[in-house]
């Protein structure tokens, strides 16, 4: 008896290390992730963890595109309570294990859905300025066939009071004094993806998809020149007298001299290493641009060859980029969908002065020019105006009424209005600021001062 025990002791045993050793054998065979040989396990490497860990998050940063969003209410409200509105900046693209879903608060996710809901009248908000703010825009244009791209910059206002906008293959001016508008061109082929008009205001630089820019009379409704060189897509443009800079989708900055047949003098390259969708020109003579990789550049003066200054504080691409008009050497900048955050610089030493956490997608700056604020525009998701005090960019109030993403702001010549346009194809135009009074306007060109410097 004690035998017969002893025997089944060792088949058990032999049976156990038996089982063992096929196991083994079975995980030194690796299982494929598709599921070919294991329909239910999917191994990754002990050192580089599953890309079926990475979230809709993580994939903002992989693959750069700050046109995502939400394709209807119902993914919108879902995104927000299961994404939650916290900053993508810290987001690993990568983990080593599935993690639960972060919620965000209830009240979030009801402010989500009122906002969704909404019938396009801005909600009045309380705000620290002590004056009053609009509670809606105080015209509203139609502007079918805008191209709801993230990158592009489809609006600009003249100093000449005239309002240029791009849809999509057309250019339209609005000439804000008498309410007249006209078509100003419409392309054979492409589409328009960046306005910018000089600074005396007669004369309108136009970017193109295929990668030249155009120069137009906006008086006589005639092209005047057209400028190629790029390799891609013009992502931005920004006039310095007689300099026009030019950002594109090769990752290079041309500089283009507008009084001489062979107009391109430079090409800036290596400091970008992606779409350049962000350029702009201080009263100091300092350039600004702003990248899809994530970094701003600081150019000592058109003629510089090298950055003074590369910031990379931001973790989205930099669309957004102004200059103060009234503080030397201030930057302030936004970052995109993995970002969120609004930045002011010391352009002279690189230094960080302020960020704060604008919860949405930065889409365009413009400053106070008597006020010590700034305005910025956003995307997903709730596609509002938000008004920030300087220094200390502490919320003053948001304004909404756009039911799409904000593709971009302009200011009046006054300073007073602000016009934002929208992938819900509208224009809006709102009072925001004191005007500047004619005392304190800075002297302008005669309007046909510019013909001289323009060569055919």
């Amino acid at each position: 008896m004690d035998r017969m025990s002893s025997t089944s002791s060792m088949d058990m045993q032999l049976d156990r290390r038996s089982s063992s050793s096929s196991a083994e054998m079975q995980l030194d065979e690796p299982d494929n992730c598709d599921g070919s040989k294991s329909a239910d396990v999917c191994m990754s490497d002990r050192l580089i963890p599953s890309r079926g860990t990475c979230c809709e998050m993580s994939q903002l940063k992989l693959e750069r595109d700050e046109n995502w969003a939400p394709q209807n209410e119902y993914h919108e409200v879902l995104s927000q309570n299961v994404l939650g509105k916290e900053s993508l900046s810290n987001v690993k693209v990568l983990s080593y294990q599935h993690k639960p879903a972060r919620q965000a608060p209830v009240m979030n996710g009801l402010e989500v859905l009122y906002s969704s809901n909404r019938n396009g009248a801005a909600k009045a908000r309380p705000n620290k300025t002590g004056r009053a703010l609009p509670q809606s825009a105080a015209k509203v244009l139609d502007a079918p066939g805008i191209l709801d791209d993230f990158y592009s910059h489809p609006l600009d206002w003249s100093s000449q009071n005239t309002v240029a906008v791009a849809l999509s293959d057309s250019v339209f001016l609005f000439d804000a004094t008498s309410g007249r508008t006209e078509q100003l061109l419409q392309l054979s082929a492409g589409s328009i993806t960046t306005l910018r008009w000089t600074e005396e205001g007669s004369h309108l630089s136009v970017g193109v998809s295929s990668g030249e820019v155009q120069i137009w009379d906006a008086g006589s409704q005639r092209q005047l020149r057209n400028l190629r060189g790029h390799g891609g897509r013009i992502g931005a443009l920004a006039w310095q007298q007689h300099m026009l800079s030019s950002g594109s989708a090769d990752a290079e900055i041309h500089q283009h001299d507008v009084r001489v047949k062979d107009h391109l003098v430079a090409r800036l390259c290596g400091a970008h290493s992606d779409l350049i969708c962000g350029l702009d020109y201080s009263s100091d003579g300092m350039l600004a641009s702003g990248g899809n990789d994530n970094a701003v550049c600081i150019w000592e003066s058109a003629a510089s060859r090298t950055p003074l200054h590369t910031l990379t504080e931001h973790q989205a691409a930099v669309k957004a980029l102004r200059w103060c008009p009234w503080q030397r050497n201030v930057l302030a900048t936004g970052g995109g969908s993995a970002d969120r955050q609004v930045c002011l610089w010391n352009a002279s030493s690189g230094r960080l002065l302020m960020s704060t956490d604008a919860e949405s997608q930065v889409t365009g700056i413009v400053w106070g020019k008597q006020e010590r604020e700034l305005l910025t525009a956003h995307g997903y998701s709730r596609n509002q105006l938000s008004l920030w005090r300087y220094p200390a960019l502490v919320k003053v109030a948001d304004l909404e009424g756009h039911e799409g993403r904000l593709l971009g702001l302009a200011q009046s010549p006054d300073g007073s209005h602000v016009c934002s346009c929208s992938a819900d194809e509208t224009l809006r135009f709102w009072r925001i600021f004191s005007p500047v009074g004619a005392e304190k306007k800075v002297g302008l060109p005669e309007r046909n001062s510019f013909n001289s410097i323009l060569k055919t």
